[in-house]
């Protein structure tokens, strides 16, 4: 089922979400523009993730950064990083305080806001060289799972891979892979295909974040390094205060998913 926004000007989705006129998961709106995971932690921690980003450049790559205290985004698209998202969640020493749909009274001046690609940006990519994507086919969020891969730390920060997963016949998997691997700014190719249970995963049918889709007999999951991330890394590590994407609610750009080919 193809979004309803999926021909969207991006800057006319974000007003809409600005104004709270969508709340939802973001998959498959504004065909042919990037969509980017969001991370914003006190400056105090901001060396260390631009750190562990730059060692864990398949789940963390990054798009833009802030200027301290700064809400508003200049360079993947010109917006507020504070209301144009549909949905926030708000950390507090590393445990989930509230989930809201505008974050402005959360803000503080000694913010930074890390932009970070996300695996939606790739999926026009997959379903032009027609590779399905089951997830977009079945209107939910991407099923998303915290693995027991560790990530590389950095400074205060440390925790674990997060994957998202799409299911596919044998015959599709070579195309997903040449696909994505054109786009290392947005994750790249899959970290993993085949048993879940390898990484970690008990269950596809119980997802860590997002929601489970079907996987039909004969597919093969394919995992992909998520820009969840960070949430994960938040969770273990807990600094003192974080905002985040809501999973699956990503910052609509209006970068060009062309220009973000290797």
């Amino acid at each position: 089922m193809k979004n309803p926004y999926a021909s969207t000007a991006p800057a006319e989705v974000r007003a809409l979400i600005r104004a709270q006129k969508i709340t939802g998961q973001t998959s498959g709106m504004c065909e042919g523009f990037a969509q980017a995971n969001l991370i914003v932690l006190p400056y105090k921690y901001a060396y260390d993730f631009l750190l562990f980003a730059q060692r864990n450049p398949k789940s963390c790559p990054v798009l833009e950064v802030s200027e301290p205290g700064d809400r508003l985004l200049r360079r993947i698209a010109q917006t507020d990083i504070a209301t144009d998202i549909p949905k926030y969640r708000i950390y507090e020493n590393g445990v989930l305080a509230a989930e809201v749909t505008d974050a402005s009274a959360y803000w503080r001046e000694d913010l930074v806001s890390f932009l970070i690609g996300c695996s939606f940006s790739f999926e026009g990519e997959l379903l032009e060289a027609g590779v399905s994507v089951r997830h977009i086919e079945q209107n939910r969020n991407v099923p998303m799972y915290l693995t027991n891969l560790p990530c590389d730390p950095a400074g205060a920060l440390h925790g674990n891979l997060v994957v998202s997963m799409r299911p596919l016949p044998p015959e599709q998997i070579v195309r997903a892979v040449t696909a994505t691997a054109a786009m290392p700014r947005v994750h790249g190719a899959p970290v993993h295909i085949g048993d879940p249970a390898q990484i970690g995963i008990a269950d596809l049918a119980k997802p860590d974040f997002g929601e489970a889709v079907t996987v039909n007999p004969g597919e093969t999951p394919v995992f992909w390094a998520c820009g969840v991330t960070p949430q994960a890394v938040v969770m273990a590590s807990k600094p003192t205060f974080a905002i985040t994407h809501a999973p699956g609610h990503m910052l609509i750009t209006d970068q060009r998913n062309v220009l973000l080919k290797d």
